[in-house]
């Protein structure tokens, strides 16, 4: 007999975020109206954050394997390539937005912690983590206040769990102001056999709960996270999960030893929607079901009842499915690192999750009916483009006031390179540990970090990247251009692309122009991955960013992942060496439109993004592979955020070393490249389909070979020198006066 502590209402279910058609369909899911449990758990479950209902038939669209794919997109926690010797790579990247915006520490905390444990509950070893970040002007006290605590949250969760941080960005503008963008990457290495899965195979086969215990904090974390952030929303701090980074690290190396054991059928992090998303997903994905006694769950607090036990997010635990007869080998290795351990139930066969508390039945919901693939609702909601996108691209670059004369450009360049989203993230990135476990090779501070796999002379060159400026202006374009960026930005370091991942961050769904750049962003970056020929493995998607100001900016974060076959052969991303050469690799063809530039002229975001070629950025790519495995580059650099001379400066400067070289630019390269442009757009507008490329002076040859054998334009800008000025005869700049203004345009905001 089912127990119910009220007679269920349609306003109960519009309460919890349910429409009244899905309310509809419960009822007929379960032949009669559903206990205050199985609403609580239905709520979780379809909501957006975790039934994906408002866009999972578009992500369906895009292309999700390869001939390295091990498991595809929304298969299991995260994605897995082969990168050879019988090891893979698992990686996924995932938002912790909402949580942030109304307690930034333990909302950015809980996101790293979140992220990690869908890398190891694969079986895989995370071995480095990245962050994307966005937030509004830091000269505004709340958004210094979110940035600063939000940083210290990720810092101390990954620093006290002994996670490298490889690299990540940092992104400002008015729009985040209220809804802050948080999203946390997490890579990790496994042997093929290694790989666990997320199953519950084998009815009668018992399931355990592990790690540590269960509270109220996290309650309506996934509905939370699916709806517009609003006064009220934000006093709902129960929301915000609190993390414990040392109980983490006695997970993971808990799960992996277990994993290791072969002890067990599945195992599932319980992430969002808690104890209800791991019990259905598991059980669904394997067609059985489960019977749960939550009086066996182990507690933090008393009187939680059947709804806040299934519906609690607190961190820091697993669900895990053993073999039978190996039940106290599970609970012996969970104790030897001090975590719990209870069986608190076993698989049936019949496709039900049957939940008790105190004796009673509270729950019993078709596992199936719950989840993503299921019988979770999808739509496909109504699009309008958005009238401002045709107005906007109307807008010509001449309306930016121009700056001409060298002692002008020269303040001009300087005034932008201290600007917060071009100035140095060393305040950010020196309070992550970039060292811990001894695998950097790039860390932060270039365009993809790189790092060793352990055991072997490879690398793996990591990166996350997104204009979200592009994207406003032209949604399909600007995600294409994001694609394509963090494919230059591990190309740059000497890796071949292997797969995405994403975060995709919009506004509501139900407003049709926001739903027409959604769904936009998604036919970019399935042109951009089949051009690619390269997988999406997996993500995020994050709606609901949107406060009465309206939305964010639209933000399709990539976190892209590439192989580096021999860590002899990593190209460097600072240039050195007196008389080498600096050259510029791939079609230049600078836009002002949605350039660091233009807003600092006109503090607008206006015309269209840099014309973007697929098909030269996938040869530009194969380029910078080839020329790194022949040894042909000293150092290169890819030419994006904040233009031409921004690229040669930070290829000059040496963010560990706090040092820089001279750079003399050759007679005739404003001619040859310009093509009649403003002096001031030449160098400050921003492009795609290029590289900077520093080479010996005997190499110059080979680099014309390479660039013929890929049908790329190459142009040798200038030579390195022993000077302390960086020469573009249109105008000069002091590299000491240029580090101070990159070094010390973000301190202030990190000062008490």
């Amino acid at each position: 007999m089912l127990y119910s502590e009220k007679q269920i209402t349609l306003d109960d279910a519009l309460e919890h975020g349910l429409t009244e058609e899905e309310y509809q369909k419960i009822q007929e899911y379960l032949g009669r109206v559903p206990t205050v449990t199985e609403l609580g758990i239905y709520s979780g479950m379809w909501s957006e954050h975790c039934s994906y209902k408002n866009s999972i038939l578009l992500l369906k669209t895009l292309p999700s394997e390869s001939p390295d794919s091990l498991a595809r997109a929304g298969e299991e926690n995260a994605g897995a390539l082969d990168i050879g010797e019988g090891l893979a790579v698992v990686f996924k990247i995932e938002s912790h937005n909402h949580p942030s915006a109304i307690e930034p520490y333990q909302g950015a905390a809980t996101g790293v912690g979140g992220i990690m444990r869908d890398i190891f509950t694969m079986g895989a070893r995370p071995i480095c983590s990245l962050n994307s970040l966005r937030f509004g002007p830091p000269d505004e006290k709340r958004n210094q206040y979110l940035l600063k605590r939000a940083v210290a949250g990720i810092g101390d969760y990954g620093n006290s769990l002994g996670i490298a941080v490889a690299g990540g960005e940092l992104f400002f503008d008015p729009t985040f102001s209220r809804n802050c963008l948080v999203n946390a990457m997490t890579v990790g290495i496994v042997p093929h056999q290694g790989i666990a899965r997320a199953r519950a195979d084998g009815p009668g086969n018992p399931v355990f709960y592990v790690g540590a215990t269960t509270g109220r904090d996290g309650i309506h974390g996934a509905s939370f996270a699916s709806r517009d952030l609003s006064q009220e929303s934000e006093e709902k701090r129960s929301a915000v999960q609190v993390g414990d980074p040392f109980m983490e690290k006695l997970l993971l190396e808990a799960s992996l030893e277990l994993i290791g054991t072969g002890a067990i059928i599945g195992i599932q992090d319980m992430g969002a929607a808690g104890l209800s998303c791991s019990t259905s997903e598991m059980s669904a994905k394997s067609e059985t079901g489960m019977n749960i006694d939550l009086d066996l769950v182990p507690l933090r607090e008393e009187g939680m009842n059947a709804y806040e036990i299934m519906l609690s997010e607190s961190q820091e635990r697993m669900l895990v499915v053993g073999k039978p007869g190996r039940e106290q080998e599970i609970i012996d290795i969970f104790q030897k690192w001090d975590l719990h351990a209870v069986q608190i139930g076993e698989v049936n066969e019949d496709g039900m999750l049957r939940v008790k508390r105190e004796g009673k039945l509270c729950a019993e919901v078709p596992a199936e009916s719950l989840v993503l693939g299921g019988g979770a609702p999808r739509y496909r909601r109504e699009t309008r483009k958005p009238a401002y996108i045709d107005e906007l691209a109307s807008i010509s670059d001449d309306t930016i006031p121009e700056v001409s004369g060298k002692t002008e450009l020269s303040r001009a360049f300087l005034d932008l390179i201290k600007r917060p989203n071009l100035a140095s993230k060393r305040p950010v990135y020196e309070q992550y540990d970039t060292e811990v476990g001894l695998v950097r090779v790039h860390g932060p501070g270039g365009d993809g970090g790189v790092v060793r796999i352990p055991g072997t002379d490879r690398g793996l060159s990591v990166s996350t990247d997104c204009n979200s400026r592009f994207v406003y202006l032209n949604p399909r374009q600007g995600t294409q251009i994001a694609v394509c960026e963090s494919a230059r930005n591990v190309a740059v370091t000497g890796a071949r692309p292997l797969g995405i991942t994403n975060c995709l961050n919009f506004g509501n769904p139900y407003i049709p122009e926001n739903y027409y750049m959604f769904s936009e962003a998604i036919g970019g970056m399935s042109d951009a991955c089949r051009a690619f020929n390269i997988p999406v493995t997996g993500g995020n998607v994050s709606f609901y960013n949107e406060s009465q100001d309206g939305p964010v900016l639209p933000t399709p974060t990539i976190g892209m992942v590439g192989l580096v076959p021999d860590l002899n052969l990593a190209v460097s991303p600072v240039f050195a060496g007196e008389g080498s050469l600096i050259a510029l690799l791939g079609d230049f063809r600078p836009s002002a439109g949605g350039s660091e530039y233009q807003n600092m002229q006109t503090g607008k975001i206006q015309g269209s993004p840099p014309a973007i070629d697929l098909d030269q950025e996938k040869r530009l790519c194969e380029a910078l592979f080839d020329g790194a495995g022949q040894k042909l580059f000293l150092g290169a650099r890819d030419v994006s955020l904040g233009g031409l001379a921004f690229a040669l400066f930070r290829s000059l400067y040496d963010p560990y070393r706090q040092a820089a070289v001279g750079f003399k630019l050759e007679h005739g390269i404003r001619s040859s490249l310009g093509q009649g442009r403003r002096t001031d757009l030449f160098w400050f507008s921003e492009t795609t389909g290029c590289a900077l490329i520093n080479l010996a002076p005997e190499s110059r040859n080979a680099l014309e070979s390479l660039a013929k054998k890929y049908d790329l334009p190459v142009q040798i800008l200038g030579q390195i020198d022993s000077g302390k000025s960086m020469d573009l005869l249109d105008f000069q700049v002091s590299m000491d006066e240029a580090a101070v203004a990159f070094e010390t345009g973000l301190t202030s905001y990190f000062e008490e």
